[in-house]
């Protein structure tokens, strides 16, 4: 295309956009967003020329990068051969990407329930716990996010439950564990581990371990910050559970299929939940496809008693033909065990010596190619630089770092006080560099607003 034509093809997106689409967690006439003109490996790039390194993965999700040819020959075929077909029926590619799937979980979760997206996931896994204990109360962490429908927003424990919250889900939270901010006066990880798990036990005391019929967590926190638990704290939940009879779930939508350096991040202890949620990662974002896989213990449950409830679209021939072609590209081309390499010898250290640099940097935290910077105004009283929350005048600083970022051709991904980097798994040595040393220059703004 010639600048004329990239110049009207921009005008009529735009046009469209502002004219007919309603964009999620958005005041719509305060927003003016990017209209993306295509995307390659780590990047994507506007109408206008502009091209970003995406250091966010779109919502973290493009674990392969864009436009992978294998996995986009994939779907093209299956569409030329079967575009789609009922959940009822067996069908050759959605039986093999629930084997593969199946084969790199923890323990027996065997079983596979599709889903369209990850929220969707949440609510089946939720809805299973509780027919599968008879109990109604399901237990979830501050600092988390699990969805935006109807109890996967209950479970949330982020502002955006506030909009949505409707107290009547059945849902209690907790603490979890937070070293770097410690809701427990904590001096060590090990103590953090101690009294969370300490408060956790409390918390089902109290609301009654009759009542409940699952805990859920991230294994990693993503939204709230990528907060990493300390070693110990998955094994101890998992204690608790099973001396309650409490269903154990991880939600793994976020960190699944390579983005912390394992195939599922609960790896990292040797833990293995009740029922273990997936979505993003599975097809890399090429076509939607989420999950609920099983454990034995609860597809027994529905051996001979329906399972009540399904979708339209569950395990939908198209995005299982994506989860196959993704997940035999990742096991190829290595890019799980890639995902670890960054982490520990490109980001890792690279991250920390930023850290040392700015002074804004409060801390590092993660895991292969999902990394946090904690950003604050005041490294002694680690006051967050901007506070919970914030929007307009308050949310300045991080804006015009954000501003910065993305003049230097970097994409980041921000949220409250931090900026999460989540480049794809695939990211090169090269890229990362580049994409460190916009972030080297664009924290000089947020060094500014030190106290």
């Amino acid at each position: 295309m010639n600048a004329d034509a990239d110049a009207e093809a921009l005008r009529t997106v735009k046009d469209a956009d502002r004219k007919h689409v309603f964009h999620s967690w958005s005041a719509q006439e305060l927003i003016d967003p990017l209209a993306v003109a295509g995307a390659e490996g780590s990047y994507f790039w506007d109408y206008e020329g502009n091209r970003y390194l995406d250091f966010s993965s779109a919502l973290v999700y493009t674990n392969i990068g864009y436009q992978h040819p294998k996995v986009a020959a994939a779907i093209a075929e299956q569409a030329g051969r079967l575009c789609t077909v009922a959940p009822g029926f067996a069908v050759d590619v959605r039986s093999e990407a629930a084997r593969l799937i199946a084969e790199r979980t923890p323990g027996d979760l065997d079983k596979v329930f599709f889903t369209n997206a990850g929220a969707e996931a949440v609510e089946n896994a939720v809805r299973m716990a509780r027919l599968h204990t008879g109990r109604p109360k399901v237990m979830s962490a501050y600092r988390s996010y699990h969805g935006a429908t109807t109890t996967a927003i209950n479970l949330t424990g982020d502002a955006r439950r506030f909009g949505n919250d409707s107290a009547t889900a059945g849902v209690v939270h907790f603490w979890g564990p937070f070293p770097y901010r410690s809701p427990f006066y904590a001096g060590t990880e090990a103590e953090e581990c101690e009294r969370a798990l300490r408060h956790l036990e409390d918390t089902v005391v109290f609301e009654g371990p009759q009542s409940i019929a699952a805990i859920i967590l991230e294994t990693v926190g993503g939204a709230p910050g990528v907060l990493v638990p300390p070693a110990g704290y998955l094994a101890g939940v998992r204690e608790i559970c099973d001396r309650h009879g409490i269903v154990f779930i991880l939600d793994e939508v976020m960190v699944g299929f390579g983005r912390t350096g394992r195939w599922f991040a609960a790896e990292h202890w040797g833990v293995t939940p009740d029922l273990l949620c997936f979505a993003k990662g599975v097809t890399s974002g090429y076509v939607p496809l989420g999950g609920v896989a099983i454990s034995a213990a609860i597809a027994d449950t529905f051996a001979r008693r329906p399972y009540p409830g399904g979708l339209t679209y569950s395990g939908h021939v198209l995005a299982c033909a994506a989860a196959v072609a993704t997940i035999n590209v990742m096991e190829e081309e290595g890019i799980v065990e890639q995902s670890a390499r960054t982490g520990a010898e490109l980001l890792g250290p690279g991250l920390r010596a930023l850290a040392e640099r700015h002074p804004s940097v409060g801390e590092v935290r993660g895991l292969g190619t999902f990394w946090a910077l904690e950003l604050v105004r005041d490294a002694r009283t680690r006051e967050p630089l901007v506070p919970y929350n914030a929007s307009g005048p308050e949310n300045a600083p991080m804006a015009a770092f954000g501003a910065a970022l993305k003049k230097g051709g970097l994409w980041p991904l921000l949220a409250g006080n931090r900026i999460h980097v989540a480049p794809p798994c695939t990211v090169s040595a090269e890229e990362v560099a580049e994409g460190l040393a916009v972030l080297d220059g664009a924290l000089a703004v947020t060094d500014a607003h030190m106290a």
